[in-house]
């Protein structure tokens, strides 16, 4: 069951309190806490805070502590169904209303937020604006309005939408009612339009730092992107990404690629139908998938924090898009990698494609995508760039990415300069950046023969230089401002002011020393792989981490819920090295709160306990710290019985091995009569752990009195809902369905009685 509304005052200590029972942890992250204290003092705020910074912890805990119902507007169906399920998990009463919701659900949803066991509703802005909708929120009790994805309100932003516009009518009804608009992105115009349409108040804007410290910032040259993708897989085997591409044709034809090396790949584009987006979205969101190849049509709605890397095919058409999308990898904090593949090319496609898009808008999304073109062609720290575009500064180089750990040597490149301008200048401005590389290395091709350009005094002036060495001179040359490209005559180069002065010699120019991308060592393959492996051994930390997310994926597919949901990969690394065996240790994990704890902890301990358990604390503990039935020294048992179900996971298969011990006493006391209760306060157990020793007695063929805890009439009532929701339904969607009123012990019990009767 779903905790009880606080009963606690609206104030920081409360919030403090509910941060750790509800999350699992000790302290908020920088900001949140001033956040949380400005909402809870009810004034209007805004949140620009990075993916993966913890926005939404900063109205989910004030909605926890405040009476009434939060309601959040949210862009996506899926992203309000992760949040949802995030927040059941950590024993919070949440829901969501829209299209995918049934009437009479929604009705049911409706009454709670009016008996106030709701407190935080999620709704789409379509759904919000109807004026039934608006009908029932003046009958609600309603703590705060909080506007997810709030850049989507902004014409000016990268991912405008329509509907958000209308959400001033929030201002214009429920006047008294405060808002909290956040974001991820959002550059000085877009903040200021968040401010203004939503009617905010003299709001308190919260700017938190954009800088993600644990992304490796990498840019690649285009060539063979193909190779370096699956270059790049074969060293992060198991992790999960994503790979970003301009074309739907493009996602196709790389997925099939990836999955050719047998990777679980999928691709996710605007031209699939609804529920094939949606299925392939649920199997990478459930570690189905390793990878989604996918257009910008993927990722807004993804929650996923054990997303370990990002792929750029193509450029992205503005800062803002990239920052976003490569946000959504490392949201747990741990190490992640964003690689941009990057051609001039790119930049050309991009540019016939923004021309065409919106006519109104064309010389904006052109600026923009200049600024992402300078990041991708940067000879300095890409992090710094980065940041200094959202108006931030970097006291120093960040140290982790491509340029910060291969800085280029600087030369005077005004001889190399001179030569570029002056092949410009006798072609008379009139070459783009590719005919004039090869007239300065030699090229007898069609486009310089038929102009004449192997006629010019400077044609084959650089043939010492390869292609690539005068792409990115040339480039530099482009941002230090000595020539520009005339897009409207053919991407012709025209020279600029300071140009001339270097080709007339009153100027010098320092160049950075082209240096190739960083190109790891391959991964052995064959034979060598398996030589490789076998040289060095997986680390005991490891091999836990591996079995312990072996675990929650199970559990997960059990529950039906994405693993993320169960624990992040951060909290399963903490346990990995810390090796909690017993209560107080576990909760001391960060991410495992009270809630959690009850619902998985003891199958996780068991885990560790499995794997060696943690022989330093076992030393000074007490049997009585520990989960009932788990012997500290006795990890043959633990072995043994790891494979029974968790609290919330589907019924038990079949097993020869026997029933352990501590599991039998409790059935033995069970056939002498006596009930769930008087056995847990004979053996000083919980009432979780017996029933979880009755549910595996019976498993295991063992019989057990089900008229005691099922009457007839429940039976049949499961059963009916059993049939509604299809043979083997998880028990999470029948906990559901039947509206919490029988818990998983019943609802496992049931399950296991009728496969009894059919004879299975």
């Amino acid at each position: 069951m779903l905790f009880a509304a606080e009963p606690l005052a609206p104030t920081l200590e409360s919030a403090r309190r509910v941060l750790k029972k509800y999350y699992g942890y000790d302290s908020f992250r920088p900001m949140q806490e001033d956040i949380i204290q400005n909402i809870l003092a009810g004034q209007d705020t805004v949140v620009l805070m990075p993916t993966g910074g913890g926005k939404s912890v900063c109205f989910q805990v004030p909605a926890v502590v405040q009476e009434g119902v939060c309601v959040v507007v949210s862009p996506l169906i899926a992203l309000m169904k992760d949040q949802v399920e995030a927040l059941k998990a950590n024993g919070i009463s949440a829901a969501y209303i829209n299209s995918s919701v049934g009437q009479s659900e929604q009705n049911n949803i409706a009454a709670e937020c009016l008996n106030g066991y709701l407190k935080l509703l999620y709704v789409s802005p379509e759904k919000l604006l109807s004026e039934g909708f608006l009908n029932l929120l003046r009958r609600m009790r309603i703590s705060m309005f909080a506007i997810d994805e709030a850049h989507c309100i902004s014409s000016w932003g990268h991912d405008f939408r329509p509907e958000y516009t209308q959400l001033r009518v929030l201002r214009e009804q429920f006047p008294q009612i405060p808002i909290i608009a956040l974001t991820a992105t959002a550059d000085r115009l877009t903040q200021r339009d968040i401010q203004q349409q939503l009617r905010l108040q003299e709001p308190r804007v919260f700017l938190s730092s954009f800088d993600r410290p644990n992304l490796n910032l990498i840019v690649r040259p285009g060539q063979d992107r193909v190779g370096g993708i699956l270059e790049f897989l074969e060293r992060h085997q198991g992790e999960a990404g994503i790979v970003y591409c301009l074309s739907r044709k493009q996602c196709e034809t790389l997925a099939q690629k990836i999955q050719a090396k047998g990777i679980k790949a999928g691709f996710y584009h605007a031209g699939m139908t609804p529920n094939q987006r949606a299925a392939v979205q649920e199997a990478y969101l459930k570690d189905d998938l390793q990878v989604i190849v996918a257009t910008i049509a993927f990722g807004m709605g993804i929650d996923k924090s054990n997303v370990r890397w990002v792929i750029h095919y193509n450029l992205p058409k503005n800062i803002e898009g990239y920052y976003q999308e490569i946000g959504r990898a490392g949201r747990d904090g741990s190490p992640a990698t964003a690689v941009l593949f990057y051609s001039f090319g790119d930049v050309m496609s991009l540019r016939d494609m923004l021309t065409k898009e919106n006519p109104n808008l064309t010389q904006l999304n052109l600026t923009k995508l200049e600024r992402m073109q300078q990041f991708a062609e940067a000879a300095s720290c890409r992090r710094k760039i980065l940041l200094n575009y959202f108006g931030e500064t970097l006291a120093q180089d960040c140290g982790n990415c491509d340029i910060c750990r291969n800085p280029p040597t600087t030369f005077d490149g005004t001889e190399l300069a001179q030569k570029a301008l002056s092949a410009v200048m006798r072609s008379r401005e009139r070459v783009s950046i590719n005919l004039l590389i090869d007239v300065l290395r030699g090229m007898r091709n069609q486009a310089v023969l038929s102009q004449g350009l192997d006629q010019i005094k400077t044609y084959g002036a650089g043939r010492d230089l390869p292609y690539l060495d005068w792409y990115s001179y040339i480039h530099q040359m482009l941002n230090d401002g000595l020539v520009y490209i005339a897009y409207e005559e053919g991407y012709a180069l025209k020279i600029t002011d300071i140009g001339r002065e270097v080709l007339q010699g009153q100027r010098t120019v320092p160049m950075k020393k082209f240096q190739p991308a960083e190109k790891a060592e391959k991964a052995p393959r064959g034979r060598k792989a398996v030589a490789a492996a076998k040289a060095t051994p997986a680390t005991r930390e490891a091999q836990l981490f591996d079995a312990l997310r072996t675990l929650r994926k199970r559990i997960a597919d059990e529950q039906g819920v994405p693993p993320y949901v169960i624990f992040t990969d951060s909290t399963l690394q903490e346990m990995a090295v810390e090796r909690p065996v017993n209560r107080v240790a576990m909760l001391g994990i960060s991410g495992v709160g009270m809630k959690k704890f009850e619902t998985y902890g003891e199958a996780f301990i068991r885990e560790v306990l499995a794997h060696g358990g943690n022989p330093a604390a076992q030393a000074e503990l007490d049997e009585d710290d520990l989960p009932d039935h788990l012997d500290p020294d006795d990890f043959s048992a633990a072995r043994t019985v790891r494979k029974k179900p968790t609290r919330d996971a589907k019924e038990p298969k079949a097993a020869t091995a026997e029933v352990n011990g501590t599991a039998e006493t409790t059935h033995q006391l069970h056939r002498m009569g006596l009930s769930v209760e008087a056995i847990a306060q004979r053996r000083d157990l919980a009432i979780s752990t017996v029933q979880t020793h009755l549910t595996t007695c019976y498993a295991k063929g063992l019989e057990l009195r089900i008229e005691e805890f099922l009457k007839p009439e429940e039976l049949a009532e499961i059963q009916t809902a059993q049939a509604q929701l299809g043979s083997s339904p998880m028990l999470r969607d029948l906990f559901d369905h039947l509206r919490e009123k029988y818990d998983y012990f019943k609802l496992r019990l049931a399950l296991m009685y009728f496969k009894k009767l059919r004879g299975e």
